[in-house]
């Protein structure tokens, strides 16, 4: 008979597949409807997925808020770009790019990769830094070092194009492919989280003090949390800009870094569900908030939000969850499979 907790490790591991189930009816839902604006929404609230479950992964185990993410995601943007644009577009716009990076042309995928590489080599730098750091200090930290990054790559005119926007990316992340590496994430965010790092981090987390005395190195738990984290922000900056074919140092500063706060706050910080949970639920009040300020038509009457109203709103209902529910939606619980449990030997049917 299988131990309670073998039982718990399975459950535990249920996880990823509950959650990649639901992005799977998601995404074939929408791809059934046929709606091509739909199909880039469901694209972009993907790319959140990814971009807030990296997020999670060190957030939610460290209990430590990263405002500096957003610096991740754009690293990993402008190196897929780097990568994957062609020489003539580069010798154009990026004219101060090495010889080596000026002819690269790489296949999709493996910029990507890199990309998220880079991001992570980046987060270990900087984390070596920001780390030594606790709380609200780690926090102001992060800041500093988003706002260097929006500075660098705002400026930096013949590498990143400065404030102008990077044209020519090619547009190949649709649903699908945003939904695998959405998909990745969440498997490793929860391999991550039931690792024994990540079960560390998490008591250091609840009683940093008693963590400390009893051996664990919490400032090597984070700094890999935060490796792993930079790897799939980093990635999700590829997506976007393979979403969109456009970058610009601004996409990736103070909007972005607010919403995926959000969203993770309104799912609930504690769980990985949570994050995927908070992406969903604000994403699709977004979109559904876009189509009321152009306006809905029902039978001859004309109905429209007033422009600015979805900021507004949205800020409402992260009100409204931190009042009611002040752990978020998921209250820092994990969707599981039900548990079958096994039946004990002398179990009798009532037909007996």
């Amino acid at each position: 008979m299988m131990g309670k907790h073998a039982q718990n490790r399975i459950l535990a591991y249920s996880t990823p597949l509950v959650l990649i189930g639901i992005l799977l009816v998601f995404v074939a839902a929408i791809t059934l409807t046929g709606d091509k604006a739909l199909g880039r929404m469901a694209a972009e609230t993907l790319i959140r997925v990814v971009l807030v479950v990296g997020l999670w992964i060190f957030v939610g185990n460290s209990g430590v808020v990263s405002f500096g993410h957003a610096g991740y995601m754009a690293i990993g943007a402008y190196c897929s770009a780097w990568l994957t644009l062609k020489p003539q577009m580069k010798s154009l716009f990026l004219p101060d790019l090495p010889s080596w990076l000026a002819q690269a042309e790489w296949p999709v995928l493996p910029a990507a990769v890199a990309s998220g590489l880079l991001a992570a080599f980046v987060a270990l730098v900087s984390g070596a830094t920001i780390l030594r750091l606790s709380g609200i200090a780690a926090s102001i930290a992060t800041f500093a070092f988003l706002a260097i990054v929006n500075t660098v790559y705002s400026n930096w005119e013949g590498v990143t194009g400065a404030t102008s926007s990077l044209v020519g990316l090619a547009r190949y992340v649709d649903q699908w492919v945003a939904l695998g590496w959405a998909a990745a994430a969440i498997i490793a965010a929860n391999l991550y989280a039931n690792s024994a790092s990540g079960l560390a981090l998490r008591a250091t987390r609840e009683d940093e003090a008693a963590a400390s005395a009893s051996g664990i190195n919490m400032y090597r738990h984070r700094l890999l949390s935060l490796v792993v984290s930079g790897f799939f922000t980093g990635v999700s900056g590829a997506l976007l800009g393979h979403s969109i074919g456009v970058l610009n140092p601004d996409s990736f500063y103070l909007g972005i870094t607010f919403i995926s706060l959000a969203m993770l706050v309104v799912g609930g910080i504690g769980s990985l569900s949570g994050a995927v949970v908070g992406v969903l639920s604000l994403s699709m009040m977004i979109e559904a908030l876009v189509r009321f300020e152009q306006g809905i038509s029902i039978g001859e009457t004309q109905l429209a939000l007033p422009s600015g109203a979805q900021e507004i709103l949205i800020g409402i209902v992260m009100i409204l969850v931190l009042i009611l529910r002040p752990s978020g939606l998921m209250a820092g619980k994990e969707l599981r499979m039900p548990r079958f449990a096994p039946r004990s030997p002398d179990y009798k049917t009532s037909n007996n």
